[in-house]
């Protein structure tokens, strides 16, 4: 398939498709007429590297799960490298949330200070 089908079939935009392409994590032949073209397991590697994408892993993130499909495994997330990885950002994720957390309860703090302040 062509790269707009890919795009069509995935969601992707052919910018993102060639984008990826350049990186390393997608690959394409070339037809005799220079065209791209795709095949069907390209539309498993682009859905995995978008979700990753969307759920806030960084490109290079996707490699250890673009790896692990082209190993052949049914999913992206099977292999130690890629589990590695979500502890990675399962660990960044938590951090995130505590240092949330602690604004929170500043923000909270300095809003019921003046409130206190007025009822007495």
């Amino acid at each position: 398939m062509r790269i707009g089908e890919l795009a069509e079939r995935t969601g992707a935009s052919t910018r993102s498709l060639r984008y990826y392409e350049q990186h390393g994590l997608l690959s394409a032949a070339r037809g005799s007429n220079g065209y791209r073209e795709y095949d069907e397991d390209d539309i498993k590697l682009v859905s995995e590297i978008r979700a990753l994408l969307s759920f806030g892993f960084t490109l290079e993130d996707t490699r250890p799960f673009v790896d692990c499909l082209r190993a052949g495994h049914a999913s992206g997330g099977s292999c130690r490298e890629s589990v590695d990885v979500y502890r990675r950002k399962l660990a960044e994720i938590d951090a995130e949330i505590g240092v949330l957390l602690a604004r929170r309860a500043e923000v909270a703090a300095q809003l019921a200070a003046p409130c206190m302040r007025r009822r007495k």
